[in-house]
């Protein structure tokens, strides 16, 4: 997947090797014209921090575009979304299987996720280089 994902936006700070960009994502429907008479327009504003070497090249206020691989957009999503949702379907299944019990299985799916996002706590220095944006 070589397609790139690209958001305009706006320095918010700059901090060390760290500029954060404020963005708005839209959803497609807030971009249309009846967007004001219609409930589902959504916008949403977000800060994208984005590592970089030379910070010195720009300003707060100034217009950038954030960009990032379609791989990086899989890999996050993988990792936020499908592994966590493996391990609690997989534990539901074991624990219901072995005691019978819902209750008890629900509950140690939902405990199953918390060694996982402890883990990625701990390693969120290294998916910040892997889960990396640009500027251009």
């Amino acid at each position: 997947m070589s397609t790139k994902i690209s958001h305009s936006g706006v320095i918010e700070s700059i901090d060390g090797d760290g500029v954060h960009v404020r963005i708005v994502q839209t959803s497609a429907c807030a971009a249309c014209k009846v967007a004001g008479y219609c409930n589902a327009a959504e916008s949403k504003e977000k800060i994208i921090d984005v590592h970089s070497t030379d910070t010195t090249s720009y300003k707060v206020g100034q217009t950038v575009t954030v960009t990032t691989s379609g791989q990086v957009a899989v890999r996050a999503l993988l990792w936020g979304f499908g592994v966590p949702f493996l391990i609690l379907v997989g534990v539901l299944v074991v624990v219901l299987w072995l005691t019978g019990n819902e209750g008890t299985a629900a509950l140690s799916g939902i405990a199953a996720l918390a060694p996982y996002y402890l883990l990625l706590w701990l390693l969120r220095d290294r998916m910040r280089e892997q889960l990396a944006f640009a500027i251009e």
